[in-house]
């Protein structure tokens, strides 16, 4: 998983070409001294050297889409619809829920092993000639990016990783900037007001290019980067908006109306990737939206499922903004999901990083009113974690009492399977971490359950 923490190691047999993905993922979590590290004077010459900079530039369309939420299905959305429209597209993600390869796809199918640990070892030449260290994330990124200009991809969407103005994504100048939201959060490295963090996520912009900004209220940093660099800029509610219909909903703005099929991922970034894929200079049609819409898919996000006669809902849901916006969307599910079996039970399985804000999540889910019949609760297995001591606590202090805990979240399921009812509804949700660790194993068990 990403952002693992990590001390200076003398790796005695640095892995090669020949090297399982395991051992590249270990070695370059161990050769930086911390997975965090903010800003791009390291990580500029590797690129240069690789020559990445020069190939996004010449011969690739690309999208940076920023955010403190939402990021992943927005730029899903965009990937699917550009693919729709026969482009060949690259997609690069971050964290992944189950294997490293998610984050790196091309055409929506995550690369190989062999192509990523081809990347790997050049970035790790080009990092020795530089005689630089770099973080996880940089290694990571600078790889997939090689990956992408190696493949010829026509269309370049980016999430950025952490804030934007020195995140590694940020190398590369976009010919199309997004940010879906800023919210508190990662207060350490971007700052604890809606200001500072607007400033540092408005530093993927660039002079003349176009942005779309996802949400009513936009922090004056923001507006600030707009007219310093003149760029045109199109702002949901005043520039385009949807309205949500049944089975279907309406995206409107001044040259085109249409009428789109619901996605199964949150209307709210659909209808922002829309707006980007038509802001764009590629040729994108309605129809390529519409088919786009209907094809994409992520996983953890409002990703309900059913798995050993069980309706489970996994949302990587981990701050306040992200938790308020999954119960906007899980209240009424679960209100349905109770008219159609009226002897159903809520159970929550949880589990939360440590220095995310988890008393503010907890106080979120409890004040919902949801009938939650049974918190699971379980460490994460990452050195940042909470223990379960602390979620313990948390819940306590919101008079949550029937929690039960366990060993670790990967053998969780099975033991929430037995707990629970064939009409029973599992909430998994507090990290990125959380849904990985209680998913991966259910997928496997799932034909033998």
């Amino acid at each position: 998983m990403i952002n693992t923490p990590s001390t200076p190691t003398t790796v005695v047999n640095p892995p090669n070409e020949s090297s399982p993905l395991s051992d590249w993922i270990y070695y370059m979590q161990q050769i930086h001294v911390s997975a965090i590290d903010m800003g791009l004077s390291r990580v500029l010459p590797v690129a240069n050297h690789l020559g990445l900079i020069q190939s996004a530039k010449d011969d690739a369309y690309v999208f940076t889409v920023a955010g403190t939420n939402g990021k992943g299905s927005t730029t899903a959305v965009i990937s699917e619809i550009c693919q729709q429209a026969g482009y060949k597209t690259a997609l690069y993600q971050s964290p992944h829920l189950i294997d490293f390869n998610e984050r790196v796809r091309i055409n929506g199918q995550p690369v190989g092993d062999e192509v990523l640990i081809e990347a790997f070892y050049e970035v790790e030449q080009a990092r020795l000639a530089c005689d630089l260290t770099l973080s996880f994330f940089e290694m990571t990124t600078l790889a997939a990016m090689l990956i992408f200009a190696q493949a010829d991809c026509d269309v370049w969407v980016l999430e950025v990783g952490l804030g934007g103005r020195l995140d590694v994504v940020n190398i590369i100048n976009p010919d199309l900037a997004v940010i879906t939201n800023i919210g508190i959060d990662h207060v350490d490295w971007l700052g604890d007001t809606r200001e500072k963090i607007g400033f540092e996520k408005a530093g993927i912009l660039r002079e003349g290019i176009h942005l779309i900004y996802g949400e009513p209220d936009m922090p004056q940093s923001v507006m600030d980067k707009i007219q310093q660099l003149g760029c045109p800029y199109y702002h949901v509610g005043k520039d385009y908006d949807f309205i949500e219909q049944d089975e279907v909903w309406q995206f409107s703005s001044a040259s085109i109306s249409m009428q789109l099929p619901k996605p199964k991922l949150s209307l709210i970034n659909s209808n922002n990737a829309v707006a980007a894929v038509l802001a764009s200079e590629l040729t994108i049609t309605p129809e390529h939206i519409k088919s786009g819409l209907q094809a994409v898919k992520l996983a953890g996000r409002f990703d309900a499922r059913e798995i050993a006669q069980r309706q489970w809902l996994f949302d990587v849901a981990h701050n306040e903004r992200g938790m308020t916006f999954l119960l906007s969307q899980f209240q009424p599910m679960w209100q349905q999901h109770k008219a159609d079996h009226p002897a159903a039970e809520l159970h929550i399985v949880f589990s939360m990083l440590a220095d995310k804000d988890i008393d503010h999540v907890v106080e979120l889910l409890v004040d919902s009113k949801l009938p939650i019949k049974t918190w699971h609760v379980a460490m994460i297995d990452h050195p940042r974690a909470a223990e379960v001591e602390q979620l313990i606590a948390v819940l306590q202090k919101n008079n949550q009492h029937n929690i039960v805990s366990y060993e670790n979240l990967e053998s969780i399921g099975e033991k929430v399977i037995a707990a629970t009812d064939t009409e029973d509804l599992i909430l998994v949700c507090g990290s990125f971490h959380t849904i990985g660790e209680v998913l991966q194993p259910l997928i496997q068990l799932q034909p033998l359950i």
